[in-house]
């Protein structure tokens, strides 16, 4: 096991060495998809020095593709948790990869399990790691970027981690909404942008989280390159 982590560690620079939240099941996932994805995929990660080696960070994304989740734990040179429909481990293609890789099932339509998963996550970000969250809530179908919920504002508040935008770009186009199979050869942009400190808000808690929202999706939107959706997306 020793030298599978040692040859995780050359094929993916700067890979983390498992830790006791995702274990060797992490590396195991790790060492089967990252040869396969850089001959698949031409991935361009910009901003990455937004990214700090160590420490909370929650990373705030648009959502246009299942595949969006794949490309930004390849993006990471650390592990990272993201929260995903329990649905998925409906599936023998996702239901242990997705755990592997740091998916956390939650079951959207019960609004105290979507709770207990906020509260996971904030007890990652305490820990120190980073976790990726959707704003949206879901996958846009039509493309556009819809208005933000305030979980990641919630998050923020609540542990002091600082959120950093992101804008994916390309995934659409391998893997769009309705499709089973991704799409091999086609280029993908992951833009990390300027973090945002929570500390610096003021005014009640509900004021503050709709302002840093706000502040987020305004980021996105410049980093993605989106239109603006009219309504909000239904989880």
């Amino acid at each position: 096991m020793r030298d599978v982590l040692a040859w995780l560690r050359l094929v993916t620079p700067g890979a983390p060495r498992p830790n006791r939240r995702f274990g060797l099941g992490y590396a195991w996932a790790r060492l089967v998809v990252t040869p396969l994805y850089h001959v698949l995929w031409r991935v361009r990660v910009e901003g990455g020095e937004q990214l700090p080696p160590t420490g909370s960070m929650i990373i705030a994304a648009n959502h246009v593709s299942f595949f969006d989740s794949v490309v930004l734990i390849m993006a990471m040179r650390r592990t990272l948790s993201f929260v995903g429909k329990v649905e998925y481990l409906d599936s023998w293609k996702t239901r242990r990869l997705l755990p592997s890789l740091g998916m956390i099932a939650v079951d959207r339509g019960d609004g105290r399990r979507a709770m207990v998963g906020l509260q996971i996550a904030v007890g990652i970000l305490r820990a120190g790691k980073m976790f990726a969250i959707y704003p949206e809530g879901t996958r846009s179908r039509d493309g556009k970027l819809h208005a933000g919920h305030t979980g990641a504002a919630y998050l923020s508040m609540a542990t002091g981690a600082r959120i950093v935008p992101t804008g994916i770009v390309g995934t659409d186009r391998i893997q769009p909404p309705g499709t089973r199979v991704p799409r091999p050869f086609r280029p993908v942009v992951v833009r990390f942008g300027t973090a945002i400190d929570p500390t610096t808000y003021v005014g009640g808690h509900r004021h503050r989280r709709r302002l840093i929202t706000d502040d987020v999706m305004t980021a996105i939107h410049s980093l993605s390159g989106q239109d603006y959706g009219s309504e909000p997306l239904r989880t």
